[in-house]
């Protein structure tokens, strides 16, 4: 399997309408370059852009979702097209997640769980997702977190128990916190015996430097790829049948203690 990740950079003197242009045609490059292609968070407004969320929001088939589906329509791709501030017309906003098939179909909504931001910012601005989300593709599944899920392991594992072989991050991740995004991305990787595709941002996102090194890790917690801080495209090429292998030479998630008690006190 063949996977580009495309760490784009958010320029606040872009338009998002601009950047929805530039994105959408960056996905259709990929047509014959790979399988997988997958974007960053909230790459519409930025991570950090908090006064965005509310006049930026959408509704899930809003304008990106039309502009992602035919873009990956037009690449005959599998496209996790990142996340979006999504308006639900019933609720709080959220931070959503859109996966697409090659044929332009919605085929998954990812409401981010974990949102940062402690008692300001996401934290407060969005609603939590949830539920879990897998999606299979020809030859792996995919479990689909972004960002700051990344810091907890119990989601991925529950990833895990859903039938996740590969690990699918979109992230806004600050550049002050870059060596927790390539630690927890291998321990991930290792602890799950799962690829990890992990696509972030360049650039700055109101004030904020963000990390790049997008990262993509083998089931041994190998790196097969990384990007630079800078927008680029990074792509890969996998195989999925690894996992397998790496589960059946090496069955530690054989070996999970589950409903262990709480020490007595």
């Amino acid at each position: 399997m063949r996977a580009s990740l495309l760490q784009i950079a958010v320029d606040e003197g872009e338009s998002v309408e601009s950047r929805r242009r530039r994105i959408a045609s960056l996905v259709r490059d990929q047509a014959g370059a790979a399988d997988l292609v997958v974007l960053p968070e909230l790459w519409t407004t930025g991570a950090f852009a908090y006064e965005a969320f509310g006049r930026e929001a959408e509704p899930l088939e809003g304008p990106t979702y039309e502009a992602m589906a035919k873009a990956a329509s037009d690449a005959g791709v599998w496209l996790h097209a990142g996340s979006i501030p999504e308006r639900d017309p019933e609720g709080p906003l959220y931070n959503t997640s859109l996966v697409f098939s090659p044929s332009g179909d919605l085929v998954a909504a990812y409401r981010k769980i974990h949102r940062f931001g402690f008692d300001k910012g996401e934290a407060v601005l969005m609603g939590a997702g949830e539920e879990l989300v897998t999606v299979r593709l020809p030859g792996t599944t995919l479990g689909v977190a972004t960002c700051y899920d990344l810091r907890f392991p119990e989601l991925f594992r529950g990833l895990v128990d859903a039938g996740a072989e590969t690990l699918v991050i979109s992230a806004g991740w600050p550049e002050r916190r870059r060596a927790h995004w390539t630690l927890l991305a291998q321990a991930r990787a290792v602890e799950n015996q799962a690829f990890v595709l992990a696509c972030g941002t360049a650039g700055t996102h109101s004030g904020v430097p963000q990390a790049g090194h997008s990262i993509v890790v083998d089931p041994w917690g190998d790196v097969l790829a990384q990007a630079d801080a800078e927008e680029q495209v990074l792509t890969v090429e996998f195989d999925p049948g690894k996992v397998t292998v790496t589960r059946d030479q090496f069955p530690a998630l054989k070996d999970r203690m589950l409903g262990l008690a709480a020490p007595r006190r």
